[in-house]
């Protein structure tokens, strides 16, 4: 069998579990958040003033980068287990 047919039919990752779909959602909303933050920085900053929308990008920016980080050990540690499972881990 060729190696990219034998690639296709390898599974790459757990089936998503309801946390895990959460988790994907909420770094999503995130991700959408932080980035309407540094758009709209020009009316952003008029309305409340330079300081203030500085530390919510950065909180934002801080926090996704965090989230970001445990969401991906959380999705590595669920392949991981769903590979052994199958057998199929080196």
């Amino acid at each position: 069998m060729p190696l990219w047919l034998d690639l296709l039919r390898t599974p790459m990752a757990a089936p998503e579990t309801s946390d895990l779909r959460r988790m994907r959602r909420t770094w999503h909303a995130l991700c959408i958040l932080l980035a309407l933050v540094v758009g709209w920085f020009g009316p952003l900053r008029q309305w409340v003033g330079r300081p203030a929308v500085a530390a919510v990008a950065l909180a934002l920016l801080v926090g996704t980068a965090l989230y970001t980080a445990l969401y991906l050990a959380r999705k590595q540690r669920a392949d991981a287990a769903y590979l052994d499972q199958l057998g199929e881990r080196e």
